[in-house]
């Protein structure tokens, strides 16, 4: 007995390492992949993609061969790996996932498209040999409903589409873009230029940007020339981010941005950065968007080799979790740790990109920058709906509308006019019956209240957000109450675990809907926790939907039943 005992807890050999063991020939071969790439802790995450592109999954091995290889502890590299959801682990003996996976997109706009029963057409079509992976939004709600056969995008996706290109070409498709050469020549970097020689100084940049109101797109709508004040008054060195993680559902315009016009965005983050005096700019770009990111590599590549003084610029993709759109876990993530959201703003120096104060701006907000610095303020406010709304906008409008897309309208213009004027109308057989006017966190509201101003300060009186500018409609044949258990669903999905109140909130309200629920004040006190007591936006907003099934929609929220 004694003898079975000291053989099942047998001492580790003192001479090794702690952990997995792993041999030289391990670390040689996964080295071999990362060719010059820096062998430093926040490349974690880039090196992951690479093993996954390569080998489709991510072996227990192939973690502890990292680990040793960034000289990280196993349990580092693990615990970033299992955070994001387009990492395929696979653990001693599992099988590996198969060899090509189809995702399609599960989130609002394309399940109102039959997203759900295409789902299911494709298992039983398709069978084991190919992964059917329902996911959340990829950014082609106008195009819905929407998939991607390995990284290739399937628009209006059907079974027959995505059993033809399961057979074809799995790589994206780069869509025809203004390069640098035909960017130059339409005066492109011009704006640059001027910053460089001294003719626009950083104190006129900074006033023209506060002057003209121009605000930061991504959701939060900070002024984007105070925001440059509050950088420039810390001691460097300072760093940028481009935020191009747009995981908000219903929201795709850093997308059609990116791919029609991409120097736009990339002049603005040169002179964002010149003017605050960043020493190196970091792109965090969506996985989801595998074309933009080929577009981007290639027209960084292009600026380098260019005649322009640049300051350096790093692209780092994301890896699949919506919570990286909030600024701070962006941060983390590309610092190579898993998303969680911080507890201050990035702009002060302690909590900022390697512990340093940092500019964070959206897609959309720097691709208007140049035409501000080149045209003036006044330019810019004409662009709006009114005196009170300055600027033009770029929506992202999906659902039951005649013709969805970007649309770039004046900031402040009315829902109704939005859909009327640049929508073409409601579908055929569609009346407009509920909007969503920032996304899933913006908040549900009846067709009553679309003659109001789409802008920043309009829905927060209502409990609702703008948001990034993410509409979404609803038509009579559309059930609110559905619409709020799939965004429901969304958010509990993508709660990053860190707090408690957002963590099991989300749960529990998905199983409340679920059980169709009615007790209002059991909703009410976990709305109220939830809004009070999460760290950050994810949980606060979450339950803006919900607070507006019961409060606009009373007859579907009490005797509605869900189809889901």
């Amino acid at each position: 007995m004694d003898q079975i005992v000291r053989q099942k807890f047998k001492r580790r050999d003192p001479s090794l390492p702690k952990g997995r063991q792993i041999s030289d020939e391990n670390v040689e071969e996964i080295a071999k992949l990362f060719g010059d790439m820096p062998r430093r802790k926040d490349m974690v995450i880039e090196a992951l993609h690479i093993i996954q592109d390569t080998r489709g999954h991510i072996t227990a091995t192939d973690i502890a061969a990292l680990a040793e290889y960034l000289r990280l502890a196993q349990v580092e590299v693990y615990e970033v790996a299992s955070f994001y959801h387009h990492f395929d682990i696979v653990r001693e003996g599992q099988t590996p996932p198969p060899p090509l996976t189809i995702r399609v997109c599960d989130g609002l706009s394309c399940e109102m498209s039959g997203a759900k029963p295409l789902i299911e057409e494709l298992k039983a079509a398709l069978g084991e040999d190919i992964r059917i992976d329902p996911v959340p939004c990829i950014g082609r709600c106008d195009s819905a409903p929407a998939a991607q056969v390995g990284k290739r995008l399937i628009e209006h996706a059907s079974v027959p589409k995505l059993t033809e290109a399961a057979t074809g070409p799995i790589t994206p498709v780069i869509p025809d873009y203004q390069t640098m050469e035909e960017y130059r020549a339409e005066g492109g970097y011009d704006v640059l230029a001027q910053v460089l020689a001294g003719d626009i100084t950083a104190d006129q940049a900074t006033e023209t940007m506060s002057n003209a109101g121009l605000r930061g797109l991504g959701g939060a709508g900070f002024p984007a020339g105070r925001k440059w004040g509050f950088v420039r008054s810390y001691a460097g060195p300072r760093f940028m981010t481009i935020n191009g993680d747009e995981g908000e559902p219903g929201t795709f315009k850093d997308r059609w941005w990116l791919e029609q016009a991409p120097h736009r965005m990339i002049e603005g983050a040169q002179i964002s950065a010149r003017v605050v005096g960043c020493e190196r700019i970091y792109i965090y770009m969506r996985d989801e968007y595998p074309a933009v990111l080929e577009i981007l590599k290639t027209e960084i590549a292009v600026l380098e080799a260019s005649d322009i003084e640049m300051i350096p610029m790093e692209l780092r993709r994301g890896a699949g979790a919506y919570i990286c759109g909030e600024e701070s876990a962006m941060i983390e993530s590309i610092e190579g740790k898993r998303g969680l959201p911080r507890h201050r703003p990035p702009y002060i120096a302690e909590v900022g990109l390697f512990g340093r104060p940092t500019l964070n701006h959206n897609v959309e907000t720097l691709s208007w920058i140049a035409d501000i610095l080149k045209n003036g303020p006044a330019w810019f406010k004409d662009q709006g709906w009114s005196e009170d709304h300055n600027g033009p906008r770029a929506f992202s409008v999906s659902g039951r509308v005649k013709n969805p897309g970007v649309k770039v309208a004046p900031a402040g213009i009315p829902l109704i006019r939005l859909i009327e004027d640049y929508c073409g109308g409601m579908a055929d057989g569609h009346e407009l019956k509920a909007f969503f006017p920032g996304g899933a966190s913006g908040g549900i509201f009846p067709a009553h209240m679309a003659d109001r101003p789409m802008d920043f300060g309009t829905w927060e009186p209502e409990g609702g957000l703008i948001g990034s500018h993410a509409v979404v409609i609803l038509s009579q044949h559309d059930s609110v109450r559905d619409a709020t258990l799939n965004t429901m669903r969304f958010f509990k999905h993508e709660s990053c675990g860190q707090c408690t109140p957002c963590r099991s909130g989300t749960d529990k309200m998905v199983r409340m809907l679920e059980a169709r629920e009615a007790d209002r004040a059991l909703y009410d006190d976990l709305l109220e926790v939830m809004g009070d007591s999460s760290i950050c936006g994810l949980g606060q907003a979450a339950g803006n939907c919900v607070k507006h099934l019961m409060t606009h929609f009373p007859e579907e929220f009490e005797n509605g039943e869900t189809t889901q």
